[in-house]
C-alpha cells in the first residue's frame, strides 16, 4: 500500500477532476459560458502531457550519456503516454472549439501548431519501429526526441503569441487571469493537472512492466 499511495491519489484526483469539473459552478463568461468546464479536461491534459515529454526528453539524454536500455525504455513509454495525453489533447480542443468558435477545426495558428506537435511526436513512433537493433534505436530516437522536445517548445508556447489567435494569452487575445479567474475553477485545474500527469505515469510503468516481462521471457 505505502509503493501505490500515488496511484490511489491518482484515482481520487481524476475522479474530484470529473465530478467537479462537470458539476460544479464556473464563471458566466461571453462565448465560453459553460464550455469553460472543458479546461479541466483540455488544458489539464496538454499539462499532462508536457510534463511526461519532458520527463521523456531527460530519460532520452540519459540513455545517450549512458547506453543504459533502461533510460531508453522509460523514455519511450513516457513519450507514449505524453503522446496519448495530446491527442486527447487535440480532440477535446476541437470540441470546445466547436461550441465556441463554431467550427471543429478553424485554423487557429495554436491549433496548427498543436497538430504539427503531434505529427513531429508520430514520426518519433514511426523512426523507433523502423530499426530492430535495440541500442540503435535507442541512440537515433533518442537524438530525435531531443529535436522533437526543442521544436516544440516554440511550436505552442512562441510562434501562436506572434500571430492573431483566438486561444486566450495569444496574439492580443487576452488570458483567463485577466477576467480574474475564480479560486473555484482553480481548485479543480491544479489538482486535475497532477492527476492526470499521475494517470499518464501509471500507464506508463504498467508497459514498462510489460516491455520486461516480455524481454526476460525472450532472453530465455
Amino acid at each position: 500500500m505505502k509503493k501505490n499511495w500515488w496511484k490511489i491519489l491518482a484515482v481520487a484526483l481524476l475522479i474530484f477532476t470529473i465530478i467537479a469539473g462537470l458539476l460544479s459552478d464556473v464563471p458566466r463568461l461571453a462565448i465560453l459560458n459553460e464550455t469553460i468546464r472543458n479546461q479541466h479536461f483540455h488544458v489539464t491534459m496538454w499539462f499532462g502531457m508536457i510534463i511526461l515529454l519532458t520527463g521523456s526528453l531527460v530519460y532520452a539524454v540519459k540513455h545517450l550519456r549512458t547506453g543504459n536500455i533502461d533510460f531508453d525504455d522509460k523514455s519511450v513509454e513516457l513519450a507514449n503516454a505524453g503522446i496519448l495525453f495530446g491527442v486527447l489533447g487535440l480532440l477535446t480542443g476541437m470540441l470546445w472549439a466547436k461550441y465556441a468558435w463554431g467550427e471543429w477545426w478553424s485554423g487557429d495558428p495554436k491549433q496548427n501548431a498543436a497538430a504539427i506537435c503531434m505529427l513531429i511526436y508520430f514520426a518519433y513512433l514511426v523512426l523507433r519501429n523502423s530499426m530492430e537493433d535495440e541500442q540503435q534505436r535507442g541512440r537515433v530516437s533518442g537524438v530525435y526526441n531531443v529535436f522533437a522536445y526543442a521544436a516544440m517548445i516554440p511550436l505552442l508556447f512562441i510562434l501562436p503569441r506572434m500571430t492573431d489567435s483566438l486561444h486566450p494569452g495569444n496574439g492580443g487575445n487576452p488570458g483567463f487571469n485577466f477576467y480574474d479567474l475564480d479560486s473555484k475553477l482553480r481548485m479543480v485545474f491544479y489538482p486535475a493537472v497532477i492527476g492526470w500527469t499521475l494517470l499518464g505515469v501509471w500507464l506508463s510503468e504498467l508497459r514498462l512492466r510489460t516491455k520486461r516481462i516480455t524481454r526476460a521471457l525472450e532472453d530465455n
